[in-house]
């Protein structure tokens, strides 16, 4: 048997970029199951002050984590802890814990167990879009309050083992804000999600992560060799001699890259044949705008706002959106700063968001149509980027337009939050530039309508293949159909680049496609003019614009419009990064 064949393969969905090579560290973690005991009479008294003494105690515990989080990483990243604090004082978590205890008479482990069950069960049943990362919270709720109730230590115990490489069916916040970056180099998950709270601190600490994998920890096996690579999605377990080498190829290049491109972070990425793409970053958290300039990021092509909603219970008032619009934007000061507003629905609602049930979210109230039914939440954020763009290139994006009514509503809002700055006599520009993002069939469609509307367009790369293809992306079941070179897709694409070169507007490209080398190609070959890429693979995608030839790839992304399977059109795109590759990389 080769080397290949004994290997075991694994697809999920990048969590945290780079790639790590390790040794598996299995970790099987499980809440405590508390003893079916009850309590003699009069003795609930105890228990309700032993409850009490153990939610001090895992609130002492949190706030220490979140400080320290704050020290190490940021404010912003540090609020992923609010959330299990609020639940110690979540009526709906204390009283009825107490009111078990003191109605039935059981421990207050028992109680404080059947409360949290119920709180699942019921959270489960709902279609809250924000479901699974608030029962991971909740679980990790659980966990610490029972292990203090019953005695028990922690069960995040990796042995300080080197070059670890944690898999599990899942994590949670606390784990990943305790791990050693200098020990453990990469995480692997059954499940879990990119919005995940442990998967953004793991991007906060560049610990490279893939989610969603399905039955990792199942075929696995402690001390077995394995590779994450958490821009690509993909897992290894048992690589063969010559898959690691390729790999370790790879992150020596991107690490080479990515030191001369610290160096000379003023080079413009332009192609051999003297064409410029403009090469900008996407952004989770503001923090990140930093290392983004430091690795040559002419600006920002996507920045996500949702940190300041998702998993809070507060609406975030203007001034904390102010302060971290403004952060990036004078982080880049002379270049652009794409924020994109709330992209609401879906996979992602805040707590304080009361939304209706819907039978299927990802088609229900998302996107921009989410600004005509909660007005004052976008006034707000509004305002914060009207005023931010007083200190740089501040543009706005809006998400899931498929309508030029929709760009008509929405430049109405934006008018109104004009209106309401000026009576207050604050600062603000009048003249930000208004982009649609453009992620479904319908919307590419209707991209020259779009286009006369728009001051730029912006293609959502992830959403556009899931709803062309009708696979939803965070199906991990699917993830062999969610294909980006799928004949459909480089057709809708080069719809959108047409409609926009045809309008003289900007037409650029977010997503995980453009953080692709054969996806990168295929895009500036169909006329995409800026690509927008996670901030870790700008060596590499900068790299590949340096040593490419824009005619040739202009030639290529011709014959993948023609190719009839996604078969083909990846063996196109891969023989255009091989050639690619052998051209010397000007950039070295």
């Amino acid at each position: 048997m080769s080397d290949a064949e004994s290997s075991i393969r694994l697809e999920g969905f990048p969590a945290s970029d780079g790639i790590a090579f390790g040794r598996v560290r299995k970790l099987d973690w499980h809440v405590p199951e508390a003893p079916r005991a009850t309590v003699r009479p009069g003795g609930a008294g105890r228990e309700l002050e032993r409850f009490d003494e153990a939610l001090l105690w895992a609130r002492r515990h949190l706030e220490r984590l979140k400080a320290e989080t704050e020290t190490l990483l940021g404010s912003v990243e540090a609020r992923i802890f609010d959330p299990q604090i609020l639940m110690l004082e979540d009526p709906e978590v204390v009283e009825g814990t107490r009111r078990y205890i003191s109605e039935h008479r059981v421990t207050a482990a028992r109680a404080f167990e059947w409360r949290m069950l119920e709180l699942r069960e019921l959270w489960a049943r709902t279609s809250h879009s924000m479901v699974l990362d608030r029962l991971n919270d909740l679980q990790d709720l659980k966990l610490r309050v029972l292990n203090r109730l019953l005695g028990l230590g922690s069960p995040w115990e990796t042995n300080d083992e080197p070059d670890a490489v944690i898999v599990a069916r899942e994590l949670t916040p606390s784990f990943v804000a305790g791990l050693d970056p200098g020990t453990v180099k990469g995480l692997a998950t059954d499940g879990g999600s990119r919005a995940s709270h442990w998967a953004i601190l793991a991007r906060s600490m560049e610990v490279p992560a893939v989610v969603g994998l399905g039955d990792v920890f199942a075929r696995a096996s402690d001390g077995h060799a394995i590779i994450v690579d958490g821009r690509m999605g993909r897992v290894v377990v048992d690589p063969g001699d010559s898959e690691a080498e390729r790999f370790e190829r790879r992150r020596s290049r991107i690490m080479g890259w990515t030191r001369r491109v610290v160096s000379a972070a003023s080079e413009p990425a332009i192609t051999l044949d003297s064409v410029g793409v403009t090469l900008r970053a996407n952004l989770d958290l503001p923090g990140e705008a930093r290392r983004a300039r430091a690795l040559g990021a002419e600006g920002v092509g996507l920045f996500r706002t949702e940190f300041l909603v998702v998993g809070r219970r507060a609406f975030p008032d203007e001034e904390e959106q102010y302060l971290a619009y403004r952060a990036v934007a004078e982080t880049f000061s002379t270049q652009a700063v794409l924020i994109r507003v709330f992209d609401l629905g879906g996979d992602k609602f805040p707590l304080f968001l009361h939304m209706p049930t819907e039978d299927n979210p990802f088609l229900g109230r998302r996107g921009v149509r989410v600004c005509r039914d909660e007005p004052e939440l976008f006034l707000v954020q509004l305002r914060a980027i009207l005023r931010a763009a007083v200190h740089g290139d501040v543009r706005i994006m809006v998400p899931l337009v498929n309508s030029t009514r929709e760009m008509v509503a929405f430049r109405g809002l934006l008018e109104v939050a004009g209106e309401q700055l000026a009576r207050r006599g604050e600062p603000f520009r009048d003249d930000v530039k208004v982009g649609a993002m453009i992620e479904t069939p319908g919307g590419a469609l209707a991209a020259p309508e779009l286009a006369a509307s728009a001051d730029f367009l912006s293609i959502g790369t992830n959403d556009l293949v899931q709803y062309a293809l009708a696979v939803d992306r965070t199906n991990t079941g699917l993830s062999d159909l969610f294909d980006p070179f799928h004949p459909s897709v480089p057709r809708l694409i080069s719809l959108i680049a047409e409609a926009g070169r045809a309008a003289g507007i900007e037409v650029g490209a977010c997503g995980e496609l453009a953080a692709r080398p054969a996806g990168a190609l295929l895009l500036m070959g169909l006329g995409v003019e800026s690509l927008s890429v996670a901030w870790p693979a700008l060596p590499e995608i900068r790299n590949l614009i340096r040593g490419s030839r824009m005619e040739d790839v202009r030639a290529a992304s011709a014959r993948v419009l023609a190719a009839h399977t996604s078969a083909e059109a990846r063996r196109i795109l891969q023989q255009s990064v091989a050639r690619t590759a052998e051209s010397g990389q000007r950039a070295e």
